[in-house]
């Protein structure tokens, strides 16, 4: 069997205990889900997809953000526990499901939009890969927006006010795309006291990304755009 506890209520919530038949293959998801339809059907959670393309069903898993989905039991509990909690650094609804409005409006206030300078009848951009704007977009633009990133960040933790690792990486890609209008704005949006320069580059954002991005890189690279763009240069 599994021992697993499981944060129940608000903020001023508290954790319950559960025992889950252990099987082979089961993720964490699974047995939220079995939870939540053998034991308990008031459990509150988030899940989508169940193969890690929304990014829904992230929670703190043993202390640490992860996609439940992908994270067998076998490798995070070898001793038979789990404790399970909402993501760090937002706002929780009930139980295990975040309130994720104040992370979004981070990528508002980032000028996370694409803001197009064609229009529907202009011949299609050309944007060679081999560009560096191009290859610095690449390294960063598979963000699915699950709050991973947000919920690891100490920075966040210490200055709610910090835009934070997923909306700095959303801008990144912008900046980067040759066809985007809105570059100077953007990068005076990510400059200020709660943008880039906020960063103390102690990579946990990285480290915890589950589609292996690096939002370190992309906001180093963000505060050295940011510091030229301040010089009157350009790059």
């Amino acid at each position: 069997m599994l021992e697993v506890a499981i944060w129940r209520g608000g903020a001023e919530g508290r954790l319950e205990h559960y025992s889950v038949p252990r099987a082979p293959s089961q993720t964490v998801l699974d047995v939220v889900t079995w939870i939540q339809r053998h034991l308990d059907p008031t459990l509150a959670y988030r899940f989508a997809c169940r193969v890690g393309m929304c990014g829904s069903c992230a929670m703190t898993v043993n202390g640490v953000a992860r996609w439940t989905c992908r994270t067998h039991v076998d490798r995070v509990a070898p001793g038979s526990r789990l404790e399970l909690r909402p993501l760090a650094n937002l706002p929780v609804i009930r139980d295990l499901v975040c309130d994720m409005r104040e992370f979004f409006d981070k990528w508002i206030a980032a000028k996370g939009a694409f803001a197009p300078t064609a229009t529907r009848l202009d011949a299609p951009a050309r944007v060679l890969p081999a560009s560096r704007e191009r290859r610095d977009a690449d390294a960063a633009v598979e963000c699915i927006g699950c709050g991973v990133c947000y919920a690891s960040c100490d920075i966040v933790a210490w200055r709610p006010a910090y835009l934070g690792p997923a909306a700095l990486n959303r801008a990144w890609t912008l900046v980067n795309d040759v066809r985007d209008g809105a570059r100077a704005g953007r990068l005076a949006a990510v400059a200020g006291d709660a943008g880039c320069h906020a960063c103390h580059s102690q990579t946990s954002c990285t480290e915890r990304c589950p589609k292996h991005l690096s939002p370190t890189a992309s906001i180093a690279g963000l505060k050295r755009m940011a510091s030229r763009s301040l010089l009157g240069g350009d790059r």
